[in-house]
């Protein structure tokens, strides 16, 4: 059966749109990633008592990581099974997952990449189609 999905991604959230031969299925899926948090400060090393605030930062930067690369696992566990991929999205995070699927097995699936902003879901089904459909034209 061919399954092609679209998918809207930001660091928030991620809209899936599958498209199966009969039927269309909406799926969501929530990061959970905490708001990252820049510290102020002056270029590392330059006072002792400074260095506890990038000990901290590094410690927030790999927590981010860490959710990041969780958040990104679920949404490739809905994109195993997909001929096709179109991918949209605001931010960096398209880009991220794009990097994330060359190393797997779906790189050679991924039909599209584009930025767009934020959309509601039946403007992402509405973008979605329109793509599938030119592209079997």
């Amino acid at each position: 059966m061919k399954k092609n999905i679209g998918l809207w991604i930001d660091h928030r959230k991620a809209v899936i749109l599958v498209l199966a031969e009969r039927r269309e299925e909406i799926r969501r899926v929530e990061s959970n990633v905490e708001k990252h948090v820049r510290f102020r400060g002056g270029v590392r090393g330059r006072a002792p008592y400074q260095a506890q605030y990038y000990i901290a930062e590094d410690r927030g930067d790999n927590r981010l990581a860490g959710q990041l690369n969780q958040y990104y696992g679920e949404i490739v566990k809905n994109l195993r099974d997909a001929e096709s991929v179109f991918i949209m999205g605001p931010g960096e995070a398209k880009h991220e997952l794009e990097k994330r699927l060359t190393r797997s097995r779906i790189k050679n699936r991924i039909a599209k990449v584009e930025s767009a902003d934020r959309l509601t879901d039946r403007q992402i089904m509405a973008r979605v189609r329109k793509y599938f459909k030119e592209k079997s034209a």
